[in-house]
Protein backbone atom coordinates (compact mmCIF):
# COMPACT_ATOMS: atom_id res chain seq x y z
CA UNK A 1 0.00 0.00 0.00
CA UNK A 2 1.51 3.37 -1.12
CA UNK A 3 0.95 6.08 1.35
CA UNK A 4 -0.61 9.25 0.71
CA UNK A 5 1.69 12.76 0.65
CA UNK A 6 -0.17 15.33 3.15
CA UNK A 7 0.41 18.70 1.94
CA UNK A 8 2.23 20.56 4.17
CA UNK A 9 0.34 22.89 6.30
CA UNK A 10 1.60 26.76 5.04
CA UNK A 11 1.38 29.58 7.77
CA UNK A 12 0.59 33.06 6.48
CA UNK A 13 0.97 36.25 8.08
CA UNK A 14 -2.14 38.34 8.70
CA UNK A 15 -1.19 41.25 6.66
CA UNK A 16 1.64 42.29 3.67
CA UNK A 17 4.64 43.53 5.12
CA UNK A 18 5.10 47.29 4.37
CA UNK A 19 7.87 45.86 1.11
CA UNK A 20 5.20 44.31 -0.28
CA UNK A 21 3.55 47.21 -0.83
CA UNK A 22 6.72 48.75 -2.00
CA UNK A 23 7.14 46.17 -4.48
CA UNK A 24 3.36 46.30 -5.97
CA UNK A 25 3.98 50.01 -6.35
CA UNK A 26 6.55 49.34 -8.51
CA UNK A 27 5.40 46.85 -10.97
CA UNK A 28 1.92 48.42 -10.97
CA UNK A 29 4.19 52.01 -12.21
CA UNK A 30 4.22 50.29 -15.30
CA UNK A 31 0.41 49.58 -15.58
CA UNK A 32 -0.75 52.80 -13.81
CA UNK A 33 0.28 56.53 -14.45
CA UNK A 34 2.27 57.94 -12.10
CA UNK A 35 -0.58 60.70 -10.92
CA UNK A 36 -2.63 57.28 -9.92
CA UNK A 37 -0.38 55.28 -8.25
CA UNK A 38 -0.75 56.83 -4.67
CA UNK A 39 -4.95 56.88 -5.07
CA UNK A 40 -4.50 52.86 -6.62
CA UNK A 41 -2.08 51.96 -3.78
CA UNK A 42 -4.27 53.34 -1.00
CA UNK A 43 -7.16 51.61 -2.22
CA UNK A 44 -5.12 48.37 -2.90
CA UNK A 45 -3.89 48.99 0.93
CA UNK A 46 -7.64 49.04 2.07
CA UNK A 47 -8.97 46.64 -0.44
CA UNK A 48 -11.45 43.37 1.27
CA UNK A 49 -9.26 40.18 2.25
CA UNK A 50 -9.85 37.35 0.96
CA UNK A 51 -8.49 33.69 -0.04
CA UNK A 52 -8.33 32.35 -3.09
CA UNK A 53 -6.68 29.02 -4.53
CA UNK A 54 -3.39 29.10 -5.60
CA UNK A 55 -4.42 26.97 -9.30
CA UNK A 56 -7.33 29.35 -9.81
CA UNK A 57 -4.98 32.85 -8.83
CA UNK A 58 -1.98 31.81 -11.48
CA UNK A 59 -4.69 31.11 -14.40
CA UNK A 60 -6.80 34.12 -13.52
CA UNK A 61 -3.46 35.95 -14.35
CA UNK A 62 -2.39 34.10 -17.15
CA UNK A 63 1.17 33.20 -15.69
CA UNK A 64 2.94 30.13 -15.71
CA UNK A 65 4.13 27.90 -12.61
CA UNK A 66 7.63 28.68 -11.64
CA UNK A 67 9.26 25.85 -10.26
CA UNK A 68 12.14 25.66 -7.77
CA UNK A 69 14.48 24.73 -10.60
CA UNK A 70 13.72 27.86 -12.24
CA UNK A 71 13.13 30.28 -9.70
CA UNK A 72 15.69 30.77 -6.36
CA UNK A 73 12.62 32.50 -4.76
CA UNK A 74 10.38 29.67 -5.67
CA UNK A 75 12.85 27.54 -3.86
CA UNK A 76 13.14 29.95 -0.60
CA UNK A 77 9.67 29.86 -0.22
CA UNK A 78 9.20 26.52 -0.68
CA UNK A 79 12.11 26.35 2.05
CA UNK A 80 10.12 28.52 4.56
CA UNK A 81 7.18 26.26 4.26
CA UNK A 82 9.15 23.41 5.21
CA UNK A 83 10.40 24.98 8.29
CA UNK A 84 7.26 26.97 9.47
CA UNK A 85 8.16 30.67 8.49
CA UNK A 86 5.11 32.52 7.84
CA UNK A 87 4.50 34.00 4.55
CA UNK A 88 3.23 36.99 3.53
CA UNK A 89 -0.46 37.88 1.83
CA UNK A 90 -0.54 38.87 -2.09
CA UNK A 91 -1.54 41.58 -3.46
CA UNK A 92 -3.66 41.55 -6.45
CA UNK A 93 -5.67 43.93 -8.87
CA UNK A 94 -7.75 43.47 -11.63
CA UNK A 95 -7.67 45.81 -14.16
CA UNK A 96 -11.22 45.85 -15.23
CA UNK A 97 -10.59 47.19 -18.80
CA UNK A 98 -8.09 44.17 -19.29
CA UNK A 99 -10.14 41.64 -16.86
CA UNK A 100 -6.90 39.92 -16.37
CA UNK A 101 -5.63 39.57 -12.86
CA UNK A 102 -2.43 41.42 -11.98
CA UNK A 103 -0.41 39.57 -9.10
CA UNK A 104 1.27 43.28 -7.91
CA UNK A 105 2.99 41.15 -5.30
CA UNK A 106 3.42 37.52 -4.24
CA UNK A 107 3.89 35.78 -7.30
CA UNK A 108 6.56 33.60 -6.07
CA UNK A 109 4.80 32.78 -3.29
CA UNK A 110 1.66 31.93 -5.04
CA UNK A 111 3.81 29.22 -7.45
CA UNK A 112 4.92 27.96 -4.13
CA UNK A 113 1.74 27.36 -2.66
CA UNK A 114 0.45 25.65 -5.80
CA UNK A 115 3.82 23.51 -5.60
CA UNK A 116 2.60 22.58 -2.18
CA UNK A 117 -1.23 21.79 -3.09
CA UNK A 118 -2.71 22.69 -6.22
CA UNK A 119 -5.72 24.07 -3.98
CA UNK A 120 -3.75 25.99 -1.18
CA UNK A 121 -6.34 28.93 0.17
CA UNK A 122 -3.58 31.50 -0.52
CA UNK A 123 -4.96 34.76 1.34
CA UNK A 124 -4.40 38.28 0.14
CA UNK A 125 -6.01 41.27 -0.85
CA UNK A 126 -8.00 42.31 -4.11
CA UNK A 127 -8.61 45.24 -5.66
CA UNK A 128 -10.75 45.89 -8.84
CA UNK A 129 -10.24 48.85 -10.70
CA UNK A 130 -12.05 49.94 -13.52
CA UNK A 131 -11.80 52.43 -15.71
CA UNK A 132 -11.91 55.18 -13.29
CA UNK A 133 -7.68 55.07 -13.38
CA UNK A 134 -6.55 58.22 -15.02
CA UNK A 135 -4.81 56.34 -17.99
Amino acid sequence: MTATRVPAKIEWLKEPAEKDYAAARSYLSLLVPESALPAVMKRLSEAPKGFWRAKDILRAAHLPLLTKGRSSEVAEKLDHIKHGVALSPILLICLLDDVVLQIADGYHRTCSAYLTDEDTLVPGRLLFAGSNIDR
